[in-house]
């Protein structure tokens, strides 16, 4: 006779990260059973701003080119109209583009490798593995990746929005 038992594990934790080339700025981790709608996530673009006022004094001045996919809180008249006010620019993202969103390609790829096969107690575990994780980070880590968002970028025009394979 085969028995089962059953074995208890974290859900599934959702964190939206905002970083730019030298670290993460602000992190925020959705409620248990809430959306990220574009209200929600328009609320994360003013907080956004706050922080870069905060961390890097005279980046709001210079402009701030924000890039983030098409995710329907992502293009809601709400977000678009709060980046809109914040003086942010808008970096625009193909559809179905997975390789050109850096969190995708360089910032959770090399988070997931690092909690792979790691078992969490509670939501809580994770999210402080995700913090130290985040903190453990070198400033060349975040510029590495958003230097190979530019190459990224340049092989979409080239091959004119079509999916790149060999990343």
């Amino acid at each position: 006779m085969v028995k089962f038992r059953k074995v208890i594990s974290a859900s599934k934790v959702m964190v939206s990260v905002f970083w730019d080339s030298e670290s993460v700025l602000l992190t925020d981790y959705l409620e248990k059973g809430k959306t990220v709608t574009g209200t929600y996530y328009a609320g994360l673009i003013h907080k956004l701003r706050e922080v870069i006022k905060e961390k890097r004094r005279g980046k709001l001045t210079q402009g701030v080119l924000l890039h983030h996919d098409n995710a329907p809180a992502h293009t809601s008249h709400v977000t678009t109209a709060t980046i809109h006010d914040c003086g942010f620019e808008l970096l625009s993202h193909p559809p179905y583009s997975p390789d050109l969103a850096p969190s995708d390609f360089h910032l959770f790829r090399h988070l997931k490798e690092s909690l792979r096969g790691r078992a969490f107690e509670d939501d809580e575990d994770v999210t402080v593995a995700v913090n130290e994780w985040i903190e453990e980070r070198e400033k060349n880590f975040f510029l590495e990746g958003i230097k190979t968002l530019e190459e990224r970028w340049e092989t979409c025009v080239v091959l004119r929005g079509n999916y790149v394979e060999k990343y």
